[in-house]
């Protein structure tokens, strides 16, 4: 842990926390609950958010996961800290992670990353803004390829996104409009640019 995070004393499920786990830990037979460790450190981290407006998983949200499951706090740590999905530290109230790699980089990634950068004010990866509104930080490919590049917005995807796709988004979003997840050319799925070429008259359709 970084010695500047500053971290919360205590950490306790909530309500809606208490109900997520119930189900998570249902699924799994008795003696393996632990199986259940990743999906209870996003049940974590979604609270923080809820209410700090900071979505991370502090080190007592870590213990808390590791006391209901009955592991070891060290193997919980060891999770947190390998998925890169998990936030060690607070970030901002909107959390962008832009995609870079090949794909998403062919088709125009480095664009994207420079109107974040101008959009949210801040200068590269891992920063937040002033305001603390937008965290920037870089995405090892982010699964949506055919619709690259990808503009993870907490757990949004944006995809299809230019320069100016991106500056109309992130403005959006200052303003506290949240606009529709997706390809922002109105492309239908993952579908050719321009619409399906292919199974265009389904029978019952």
């Amino acid at each position: 842990m970084s010695e500047e995070v500053v971290q919360p004393a205590s950490f306790a499920f909530d309500p809606e926390s208490e109900a997520a786990i119930a189900q998570i830990v249902a699924r799994y037979p008795a003696g393996r609950q632990a199986s259940g460790v990743i999906p209870l450190l996003y049940v974590v981290q979604r609270q923080m958010k809820r209410e700090t407006g900071s979505a991370w998983v502090p080190l007592k949200g870590m213990d808390a996961v590791a006391e209901r499951l009955k592991m070891a706090p060290i193997r919980v740590y060891e999770v947190a800290t390998f998925y890169f999905m998990f936030n060690m530290k607070p970030v901002g109230k909107f959390h962008m992670q832009v995609c870079g790699t090949t794909p998403c980089w062919l088709r125009g990634s480095d664009d994207v990353l420079k109107a974040c950068k101008e959009a949210a004010g801040v200068t590269g990866y891992g920063q937040t803004s002033e305001d603390g509104l937008f965290t920037l930080t870089e995405a090892e490919c982010l699964g949506g390829c055919v619709n690259a590049p990808i503009l993870c917005v907490d757990d949004d995807y944006y995809e299809d996104m230019d320069y100016d796709s991106t500056m109309r988004l992130i403005e959006a979003l200052r303003r506290g409009d949240r606009p529709v997840p997706g390809s922002v050319i109105g492309r239908q799925t993952s579908a050719p640019m321009g619409g399906p070429q292919v199974l265009t008259d389904v029978p019952g359709e």
